[in-house]
């Protein structure tokens, strides 16, 4: 991609816009928020594309990918916040574990997997948009629709449940 090879933007894009339209959906129930999110996300890893070639940014390219949707997604959440409510989450039915989820836990064993299984899902969300998401106490509050405040106490809530679950 790095060198403007578009085969390869293509198999990128087949390999990952299935896994990001649902991510994102777990997020947002507004398709049409969902849409302008992908196509900003890939536009901007296709125009960014020779920056990372070859650098060592840290890491995964899937986890590159969806930092910038997340906060692509904030980004929309904010402009239509001047006209309306950040949509509502999608709401989904008891269903299967997200597949980010089942990663977390496969990937995270031990007493630290167990501690993170069992925080309460307020903080779980506010832990997962911080820490492996990455986005910063504001973005995270606009994802979720919470107030700054809540957001930094359901995340110190959150550190001090973990420190107790690994004493």
């Amino acid at each position: 991609m790095a060198r403007g090879d578009r085969a390869a933007f293509e198999e990128l894009y087949r390999r990952t816009a299935p896994w990001m339209a649902v991510r994102l959906r777990r997020r947002c129930a507004d398709e049409q928020i969902i849409a302008e999110v992908m196509q900003e996300t890939y536009l901007a890893v296709w125009r960014a594309a020779g920056a990372f070639a070859g650098s060592s940014v840290g890491g995964t390219a899937v986890g590159r990918l969806w930092t910038i949707a997340a906060r692509r997604l904030v980004d929309a959440f904010r402009r239509r916040a001047h006209h309306a409510e950040p949509p509502a989450a999608a709401a989904l039915p008891d269903a299967a574990p997200a597949a980010e989820e089942e990663v977390l836990a496969a990937t995270v064993g031990g007493d630290v997997g167990d501690a993170l299984r069992h925080l309460a899902p307020e903080l779980g969300q506010v832990l997962q948009a911080m820490v492996l998401d990455g986005l910063s106490v504001r973005e995270t509050a606009v994802l979720l629709g919470l107030p700054e405040g809540t957001v930094k106490t359901r995340a110190r809530r959150a550190r001090i449940a973990m420190r107790k679950a690994l004493a």
